[in-house]
């Protein structure tokens, strides 16, 4: 039996965990030993202390040396995190302390990107030492991943969230959706196209109930067809491009901003149908009640010039 949370934290120390780190990436203990700047029998102890505060072995003995086990592969990913993150706390004490720089995590939308991109590179010209992450996801995971403390600013859609009232929200911008094919594509001829003449196509559509979907079904809806059968489901835009450009019969369905580069160079065409609907806006999220930190207070800043 796993014991409890408190007493898991009140045992587990971070050396032990580079320790758990060690021995995974080197398979020895005598080798992890070494890396480390201890004694093995230092090291065969702190091993000991660490699977008698989990209750279990972590490690089993084979021809190569030590391996982790199931339980030990979860313990070595969360030790990677931990660690991972105090690397973080520093890079961002330091930047804090010298006045400049600093980390900034953010999660973005596949339409939101190029506002993104404008905002940190607006930021980046005068926070030049400003170390930054960015996670692409659907609005639920960064939704997710912005409760765990793991990002500082989001922009997405906090309507997928059962309680959309736990998050700051500012800027809400819409998001117009075209039509695009591959260069091929016989619709992209055409000088008018109704709904009708595409809605038997082969179709890559976002994941069910997504906000792109939505809109797409309501479309199909309004205009009294039936939405696509067997389409290809996707929330990725370079798994969308990359079929687009593989097969010249595919039609999908993008944010104006994300497609304008490919269209501009020719990679894909824009279909002569305008969707009737706009996307549901989405927003620059933060926790509510948390403050947020001064680099992600930073790019808020800057989002919110450029959506002026």
């Amino acid at each position: 039996m796993l014991p409890s949370l408190n007493i898991i934290a009140s045992r587990l120390r971070l050396k032990q965990l580079r320790l758990l780190i060690s021995i995974d990436e080197l398979g020895s203990i005598h080798r992890a030993a070494e890396a480390m700047a201890i004694t093995q029998p230092g090291a065969t102890k702190a091993l000991q202390e660490i699977e008698s505060t989990f209750g279990t072995s972590l490690f089993e003995r084979t021809s190569k040396g030590l391996d982790a086990n199931d339980l030990g592969r979860c313990v070595v990913r969360y030790a990677r995190l931990i660690h991972t993150d105090v690397a973080h706390l520093r890079e961002e004490m330091l930047g804090i302390m010298q006045g400049h720089g600093g980390r900034l995590s953010v999660g973005t939308i596949m339409g939101a990107v190029p506002m993104l991109v404008d905002g940190l590179a607006r930021l980046r010209t005068k926070q030049p030492e400003l170390s930054v992450s960015i996670v692409e996801d659907t609005s639920a995971r960064l939704l997710s991943l912005l409760d765990q403390g793991r990002l500082d600013v989001v922009i997405c859609r906090t309507s997928v969230s059962r309680r959309p009232s736990a998050y700051d929200t500012q800027s809400k911008e819409h998001e117009e959706l075209v039509l695009v094919a591959n260069p091929a594509n016989p619709y992209t001829r055409h000088e008018h196209l109704k709904l009708s003449d595409i809605a038997d196509s082969r179709w890559i559509v976002f994941p069910v109930n997504m906000p792109m979907r939505l809109t797409l079904e309501r479309e199909f809806r309004e205009a009294g067809l039936s939405f696509p059968v067997y389409p290809i489901e996707t929330s990725s835009t370079f798994t969308t491009m990359s079929l687009l450009l593989q097969d010249s019969g595919l039609i999908a369905v993008m944010p104006v901003d994300v497609a304008r580069m490919a269209l501009e160079y020719g990679m894909l065409s824009r279909l002569p149908l305008a969707l009737k609907s706009y996307s549901e806006p989405y927003e620059i999220v933060t926790r509510q009640g948390v403050p947020v930190s001064v680099p992600g207070q930073l790019l808020i800043d800057e989002l919110v010039r450029l959506a002026v």
